[in-house]
This record gives C-alpha cells, structure tokens and sequence, in this order.
C-alpha cells in the first residue's frame, strides 16, 4: 500500500471480519483499469517435504521457492512493480487504475473481493477493465489467458436409512445401498457438450462417508459432499432440478443443502482481451490461447459489475504444491507484459 501512496494512488482499507482487503484507485472517470488479485495462500502440507522453509522466499538458480511464489505473490508484485514503472512514463495517463486486492480467496471467499465489491456497487463506482493476477501459464509464460470461468454449485447430501444388524437387511435400510444407482446415473450423465468456449459440465463427489466403524451394522445414515463445475447452457437450477429428479427416481430419502460459489462468466473479444493478447505477443512473440479451463477465481466476483474480465499470470505447474515455485524470468516477462496493456488502454 505504501508504493502505491507514493505513486498518487488513494488507499481505503476495507477489512470485513478477519480479512483484510484494500481498494486503491489513482486518476479520475472512466476507464477504469483494475488489477485484482490475493495475498492469502493455501495450507503448505508436509513441512518436511519441502526443501526450503515454505515462508522465507529463497532463490535458487534463477527460481523462486516459497508457498504463494505462483499463487499469486509473484503476479501481486508485477502488477506493482508494472503500474509504477507506467506512472512514471506516463504520469498523466488517462482514466483510472486501481487494484483490489484481498486475503479472503483461497478461503471461504465471503469477506474478501465479493464484500469490497458490493461496497462499490453501493457506492456508485464501476471497474471497466480487470486483470485478475492468477497464474493462468500452463506450460511457459503467457501462452494462456483466462476469459472466463465455469460456475460451481456444491451440494451436501445426507442420505436417510435405517440403522441395523447385517445379518437382518430386511430390518433395516441401507443408505448406501439407496443411493448406489442413483450416483452411478450421476457420475455417468453427460450433462451436456458446452460450447464454443466452455467445457462440458462435469459431477465429480469429493468426500463419501457412512458407518459407525462396526463391521456388523448397517449405517442409518450417508453423507455426502459434491459439485457441478457447468458451463453457462446450463442453469443452477435447472441442474438441481436434475439432481434431485434422479435422487427421486431411485427412491433415495435425502436432505440436500445446496451452494453455489460462483456463476459462469465469459469476456468476449474486446478492448481488454486485444490489449492483453496484444501485449503477451510483444514480450513472447506468440498470442496467448485463450481458455475458460479451471477452477473459479475472484473474477466471477468482478464480472457481474460489467466489467471485462481476464486471467493473466505465471505458470501454474506447481501451485499448491510442496516446492510451490516461479522463474524470476516469468515475473520479469509478467511485469512487460502488464506494463504493455496499461500503456494500449491508458494512453
């Protein structure tokens, strides 16, 4: 926050709960530019097996090892190190730059860009333009560009049975048993095809549980996590609506809570996606694929403000990893690169 001070940038706090966010804008109207990104990171996993301390940046051999030296620190100081390099070229750029950043998105995601969002909403403010700094690189530098994100809906399911001894199955009511036809439909449905942009929708459990340890009693009850990744000719509920007909068509007894923790959004060519491909070729000589792949990020936050949204950062190959890591070269070329569409959009 104190490099952005010195460099004409009003910085506002805005803390919800123990997240800690800021929103610093320099210039006036519109456009504006934003740079979104996160300073929060994963859990490291086994300590030992990590051949640098996780929380003490150490180079070796030209890389970067350290936990969040991909996602996203590194993306986090180019976008820094980039706008002020711009400020000092073009001190009189026109319209706005600001960056939003947060502690909350490898969490629950509730107090951090989606709270600040709401806020500037409130407020009146908009953003134009965004670049979230997440390591969208697969295989070098820039050779891939987000502009978009599928939706995510997650369920949690509690299958109801009836408790009892194995060896009197007609006493009791095997939850396991009641749902077993029904989630081989469910893992087997093709959902749909997407399109030309999105992959199809994929059902994928993520945690399965039911018993009380006994080999010899048959559980009352199943638990069970899972989630929707669906591209957007799908609908929320339209895809409830299938879930539980096929739940209900097996006969299965369930309670179900549902949870959607982000909606599809896509960026279709525009001023922000040329400035951005235009860019990475400069500094690779090649234009980025342009993908919707992967997880959610915050842009499906910043998105429903109207904004134009892409994803341009390192190479993810070792993200929430042990040994998470980055080539100084990366961020080198990541800094050009976001320099580049600062000056094809402000000036």
């Amino acid at each position: 926050m104190k490099r952005l001070a010195a460099i004409g940038f009003r910085v506002e706090r805005m803390n919800f709960g123990n997240v800690a966010n800021f929103w610093a804008v320099r210039g006036r109207g519109a456009p504006v530019f934003c740079f979104a990104g996160h300073t929060d990171v994963v859990p490291t996993g086994p300590l030992e097996e990590w051949q640098t301390d996780p929380f003490v940046p150490t180079v070796s051999d030209g890389v970067l090892y350290g936990r969040g030296a991909a996602d996203m620190k590194s993306g986090l100081a180019a976008m820094i190190t980039a706008t002020e390099e711009f400020v000092r070229q073009y001190p009189d750029h026109r319209g706005s730059i600001a960056f939003l950043i947060t502690s909350d998105e490898e969490g629950p995601s509730v107090d951090g860009t989606k709270r600040v969002v709401e806020v500037l909403k409130a407020r009146g403010e908009r953003i134009d333009w965004c670049i979230v700094g997440e390591p969208s690189s697969e295989s070098e530098i820039g050779d891939t560009v987000k502009i978009g994100r599928r939706g995510s809906l997650s369920g949690r399911l509690t299958v109801h049975g009836i408790q009892g001894h194995v060896a009197y199955p007609q006493l009791a009511e095997n939850p396991v048993h009641t749902l077993a036809p029904a989630l081989a439909e469910l893992t087997s449905r093709l959902w749909d095809e997407g399109n030309e942009h999105f992959e199809p929708t994929t059902f994928q459990v993520s945690n399965l549980n039911a018993g009380t340890g006994a080999p010899n009693v048959i559980p009352g009850e199943l638990k069970a996590r899972f989630n929707l990744r669906y591209s957007p000719v799908q609908t929320v509920a339209s895809l409830k609506e299938t879930v539980e007909g096929i739940l209900r068509k097996h006969g299965v007894k369930y309670t179900l809570e549902w949870y959607v923790s982000g909606e599809p959004f896509y960026t279709p060519p525009g001023p922000l996606s040329d400035a951005v491909v235009a860019a990475v070729k400069e500094v690779t000589g090649k234009p980025p694929r342009l993908s919707t792949s992967g997880g959610t990020s915050d842009g499906r936050f910043i998105a429903p403000m109207g904004a134009q949204v892409v994803e341009l950062g390192v190479v993810n190959k070792t993200i929430h990893k042990v040994n998470e890591n980055v080539r100084i070269s990366e961020i080198d070329a990541l800094h050009r690169m976001y320099f580049n569409v600062l000056r094809n959009l402000l000036t």
